[in-house]
């Protein structure tokens, strides 16, 4: 990498070298039984560069030939793409704990065995049964022609335990998530069988204006609008509604939302972003009101802002990251816990839903927060008790309105597709159903 940015350096008037090495170890269980043992090792290198003003960008999954690369770089110029903005001069960062190494000694068998004890708990249902244990390293470092050179290493060992209904593809399901092997803890299992259990009759009830519970599974839903609307893309290309709105209150005052890439109590901690700028703790709501926007430096530039140090290589949906360019993300997304249990809150609703899963999230006004989904499970609460599950249930709301009705959020942080993810129960809320 150094020799290819030194090879840069005399063509162009910046440039930046991004490489990442992973390794995953993947073991699943399905119908309580193994399934699959999948090792993948993944490695890449890309270089950005600026010349007259104009990117150009080019990847490979293997650096043999540097002249090719760059020469592919050099020629990707004419695409006319501007930039306008600086690599950063990133020298002195925290040290953050963010890698176990006792991760490498993690064995199939290990994982084997892990899931085989999870789904032996999960039995205690007539529910079908999968389980999965992956773990994973990374190595990402970050180079440019303004004396950065940064690089981090990552561990996590990850558990999912579900128990599906029976001819059916929906269920519960719950995660557990350490940078190092740990054991999925009995209380989750237990609470995803009781949760099971209490929701395994199909019921009907009708549709109209309830309470909703998100679980964290499902508040990607709601995140993809949240990131959008807060994004500094969003703000540019004049499509948030909230971009007039900072120092406003948007949304209820049980409602706090940061970025937090310095916590290094759980995996994924970052003290730079893909672009070799230092990360920091960035408010986005708090009680309420209207903090920030986040920034990478591309619109960070446009928008006469600093970057916040959230420009990352990613997309909404799974892809190879050497292959893409970065945006702004929050990476590190987080929720001020609230007061309730889980069971609490469960007592809490006199008619309405628990969504464990949502279908068709991508499908609405996603810059402006509108939603519409398929629950998948709903859960149907009456009086503070779970009676069953509902089929064929949909939901519909705009998140602006949404967040302002909230009952409220839960005690506990759960890992779930968005990472660390509470759950959050809403009032007079438009649902849906065949009754």
């Amino acid at each position: 990498m150094e020799k290819l940015l030194e090879m840069a350096k005399k063509v162009c008037d910046q440039a930046e070298i991004y490489s990442v090495d992973n390794k995953s170890n993947v073991v699943s269980f399905e119908n309580a039984k193994l399934h699959d043992i999948d090792t993948k090792f993944q490695s890449g290198v890309s270089i950005r560069i600026i010349k007259d003003g104009k990117l150009g960008f080019a990847y490979t999954r293997n650096l043999i030939n540097r002249e090719e690369l760059l020469q592919n770089a050099l020629n990707s110029l004419k695409g006319g793409v501007s930039a306008d903005y600086e690599f950063p001069k990133t020298l002195d960062l925290p040290k953050l704990n963010t890698y176990d190494s006792s991760i490498d000694n993690i064995t199939s068998n290990q994982m084997v065995e892990e899931c085989s004890r999870v789904c032996e708990l999960l039995k205690k249902t007539n529910g079908e049964i999968s389980s999965t244990a992956y773990s994973y390293t990374e190595t990402i470092r970050v180079m440019n022609t303004k004396d950065t050179d940064v690089s981090n290493k990552i561990s996590q060992f990850g558990i999912y335990g579900s128990i599906a209904y029976p001819g059916s593809a929906s269920g519960i399901g719950r995660v557990s998530s350490a940078k190092k092997f740990e054991k999925m803890p009995n209380e989750l299992i237990q609470e995803t069988v009781d949760t099971f259990n209490v929701s395994s009759k199909e019921v009907t009830a009708k549709g109209g204006k309830m309470k909703v519970m998100f679980m964290p599974n499902c508040m990607y839903a709601l995140n993809w609008r949240i990131n959008n609307g807060t994004s500094a893309k969003s703000i540019y290309e004049k499509i948030s509604p909230i971009a007039d709105k900072v120092g406003e209150k948007i949304f209820s005052d049980k409602i706090s939302i940061y970025d937090d890439p310095l916590d290094d109590k759980y995996p994924g901690a970052r003290a730079f972003d893909d672009e070799g700028v230092a990360t920091s703790k960035l408010h986005i709501v708090e009680n309420g009101v209207l903090k920030n926007f986040y920034y990478d430096l591309n619109y960070a530039k446009k928008l006469n802002a600093k970057s916040t140090g959230n420009g990352y290589r990613s997309a909404q949906w799974e892809s190879d990251r050497i292959s893409l360019k970065p945006t702004p993300v929050l990476a590190n997304l987080r929720y001020k816990t609230g007061n309730k249990s889980f069971k609490e809150m469960v007592k809490m609703i006199d008619r309405g839903i628990i969504i464990e899963g949502a279908l068709g999230a991508h499908s609405g006004n996603i810059p402006n927060g509108d939603l519409s989904i398929g629950a998948n499970p709903a859960l149907y609460v009456e009086n503070g008790e779970i009676l069953g599950q509902i089929k064929d249930v949909m939901m519909a709301a705009n998140i602006y309105e949404l967040f302002k009705n909230v009952v409220e959020v839960s005690n506990t942080l759960y890992y779930s597709y968005s990472g660390l993810m509470p759950a959050i129960l809403f009032d007079n809320v438009s649902v849906a159903t065949k009754s």
